[in-house]
């Protein structure tokens, strides 16, 4: 999935119908989730989380804006919070499938409209920002609304986009695009929040004031802070990068935490971060007790956490994401103080719609609504799903291996192909229905009014992208299953003997996998008018084809060689 996150902060935290207001016009944009509405009487703010691909995260972001610009007034707020508009900030955040620089595209699009159609200032802040001074949110938002007419007046904050113009309902918005941003606790078997604060400075980036230790105390915190001749302590980075920490107590569980927030989980993991903590308690006889995530986190992450506690326990991470989830959740603790429910914590998880999925029906179900009259699913589905069957039992092949005693030196090897091969596996099953879609893309593109000069246009482009994706999902089948066909015929030669025959099986299911997605690129290709795009696809599918046909024999002849021993 291409998800993206947008959490826009708005100026009203009190008056419900008004935020309401706000989020029933997010809703109304297709494609999206609102994953959460977190109002603040306190900040007079509200932060809402949505989630979904690019394209209706952007649209739902501007609506967003609109309708805040509509409802709120900014001469009337006041709360604890910094702000200067009546949507302060709205960071978009690469979630899966989608980089940083598509976020950053992102954001500019929707603060260029949010400039020209609403009249509202907006500063491109973070990765977005067009200036270096304006990365940090705090610097652009200086002055907050009460200054921000005169800060208007100085050309050096001209905004990015927008009229140079005080808009005294509205204020300024500050729009960007940063990193996802985990928030996790790390639970102690203790009480004293000095102590979960002495870890954290250990474990955060900025570091601790550097001591002369104490002669008194083991903690490090007792120590007289050492200072530079100007009177500024001197500072001792902590281990992690792009970690912020800090202890408190928390009275509902009776216990200190240490409260984390990940600002780039991709440059210190929260396994890491978690296997640290549980060192550094230890050296101060404590206990790590488990851990507790607030709000959600992407499934990347939890997969990460998984593969790095099966690998230390000598075991394959080529197993089914399942597990690799049922791992990291143990083997953190995640459970410790509230029950971790993937559907409600991952957040591609969160946002899937299984509603309708043929991947989701029993296999009973989709062999009886294949048998009817329908047209699809079709033979791109089962292409796919012959090719996912053949990924399952390439995975089994190689976990069967690499916990064969005598094939020690095969493991990496092993567990490289057990690993991809789940990768395959779950992307092709994917596909089944991805194939499904596209042929109804096709089916709904045809059926468009074509009476006019411009309805026939409309209808030509739609077209012509419904059959490029007719043509791409059952392509991506058949270089997936290629690939697991190239697995297998390593797999019937280094794999555990006692499998040779569900290793030729795979290569069986993979070989038909090629072929019934060929199949599917050719019947689809006349319909499109794009010669260099027909081409290109004809040279790949023809080469696809040949390569398939020759590795399949091998693999069928080296199986029945396996097994007949002649």
């Amino acid at each position: 999935m291409k998800l993206i996150e947008c959490v826009p902060n708005f100026s009203e935290g009190r008056d419900l119908k008004k935020i309401q207001t706000i989020t029933d016009a997010i809703e109304t944009v297709p494609g999206i989730t609102l994953l959460d509405v977190d109002p603040g009487e306190d900040t007079n703010r509200t932060v809402v989380t949505i989630v979904g691909e690019p394209d209706a995260v952007a649209e739902a972001a501007f609506i967003g804006i609109q309708a805040a610009s509509k409802v709120l007034d900014m001469r009337n707020h006041k709360g604890a919070h910094a702000r200067m508009g009546a949507t302060d900030v709205c960071p978009f955040i690469p979630v899966s499938g989608v980089t940083m620089d598509a976020c950053v595209a992102v954001s500019k699009a929707v603060g260029k409209r949010v400039g020209s159609e609403l009249g509202i200032p907006v500063y491109m802040y973070e990765n977005s920002a067009q200036k270096n001074e304006r990365q940090n949110l705090a610097i652009v938002r200086s002055g907050e609304y009460e200054g921000l007419e005169e800060k208007l007046r100085d050309p050096e904050w001209e905004p990015d986009f927008g009229p140079a113009e005080f808009n005294p309902s509205a204020g300024a918005t500050a729009i960007g695009a940063r990193e996802f941003l985990i928030a996790y606790n790390i639970n102690l078997n203790t009480k004293d929040k000095r102590l979960a604060t002495d870890i954290a400075f250990e474990l955060r980036e900025k570091g601790r004031s550097k001591r002369i230790p104490s002669p008194y105390s083991k903690n490090l915190m007792d120590g007289e802070i050492v200072r530079y001749d100007d009177g500024k302590p001197v500072k001792v980075p902590g281990m992690f990068k792009d970690v912020k920490a800090v202890g408190w107590i928390i009275e509902t569980y009776n216990r200190a935490q240490i409260s984390i927030n990940f600002t780039n989980y991709n440059v210190s993991p929260v396994h890491e971060v978690f296997d640290a903590a549980c060192i550094l308690a230890e050296a101060r006889g404590l206990r790590v007790t488990g851990s507790e995530l607030v709000g959600l986190i992407p499934l990347e992450a939890i997969k990460h956490a998984g593969i790095h506690y099966l690998k230390k326990q000598g075991h394959t991470p080529g197993v089914p994401e399942a597990e690799l989830v049922e791992a990291a959740v143990q083997s953190l603790g995640l459970n410790d103080v509230a029950p971790f429910i993937p559907k409600e914590k991952i957040i591609e998880y969160a946002v899937q719609n299984e509603e309708g999925n043929l991947m989701n029906s029993t296999m009973k179900a989709f062999v009886q609504e294949l048998s009817t009259n329908s047209p699809a699913p079709g033979g791109g589905s089962v292409a796919a799903l012959a090719g996912s069957l053949a990924g399952g039992l390439a995975a089994m092949v190689a976990a069967l291996t690499h916990e064969k005693k005598g094939y020690e030196l095969t493991r990496d090897e092993m567990e490289s192909i057990g690993t991809e091969a789940q990768a395959l596996k779950d992307r092709l099953a994917k596909l089944v229905d991805e194939d499904t879609e596209a042929f109804n893309r096709m089916m709904d593109a045809g059926r468009l009014p074509s009476k006019s000069e411009e309805e026939k246009s409309v209808k030509a482009e739609a077209q012509e992208s419904a059959g490029k994706l007719g043509v791409n999902i059952p392509m991506e089948t058949s270089e997936s299953a290629f690939r697991i066909l190239e697995m297998a015929s390593v797999l019937v030669e280094k794999g555990n003997p006692n499998s040779v025959s569900d290793a030729g099986v795979a290569g069986e299911m993979a070989h038909g996998a090629v072929r019934g997605g060929i199949m599917n690129v050719m019947i689809n290709l006349p319909g499109i008018h794009d010669a260099g795009f027909v081409q290109d696809a004809t040279e790949k599918a023809q080469n696809l084809l040949a390569k398939a046909d020759e590795l399949h024999a091998e693999v069928f002849t080296k199986t029945m060689t396996a097994i007949t021993g002649k």
